[in-house]
């Protein structure tokens, strides 16, 4: 059972992190704006094989049509970040919630959990795509011609 975690086993949080110029995209609560993570902290994985890795879900043929451009990973699989750590000690599985207005994230598990292309991410800490917003910094360069 976890009770502490070392702190090297958390990305840092975007918050406490002074605002420097930067070419990460910023991930922030699609309801309160909050920052939670940055690009460096997602990690990447394999596309899996899609609706046919969901055998017990008895997918139709209807249902395994894939050509209408839609991504098939509909969430981000993170490193922990600092502000999880109190929902992740002592536990193996639960949800993420957003630590300011704690509307749900995603969820996490110690012992993995399935990307919706079918791929197994282990350990999982899984954001929806749809509960968050990128935030990119546009280069000073590119102001005038926004501006035109």
């Amino acid at each position: 059972e976890l009770q502490d975690l070392p702190r090297e086993v958390f990305a840092v949080d975007p918050t406490s992190i002074c605002q420097t110029p930067n070419t990460e995209v910023l991930y922030r609560c699609r309801k309160c704006r909050r920052a939670l993570f940055r690009s460096s902290s997602i990690l990447s994985h394999t596309e899996g094989i899609g609706p046919t890795a969901f055998a017990h879900k008895r997918i139709t043929d209807s249902a395994q049509l894939c050509g209408d451009g839609r991504e098939k990973c509909t969430s981000y699989f993170t490193e922990p970040v600092q502000w999880m750590e109190p929902a992740l000690l002592g536990v193996m599985e639960g949800q993420l919630l957003c630590p300011k207005c704690t509307s749900k994230l995603g969820s996490f598990s110690w012992r993995g959990e399935q990307c919706s292309c079918g791929r197994w991410v282990t350990p999982a800490f899984q954001i929806h795509k749809s509960r968050v917003d990128e935030v990119r910094s546009l280069p000073v360069g590119n102001l005038q011609a926004a501006k035109t």
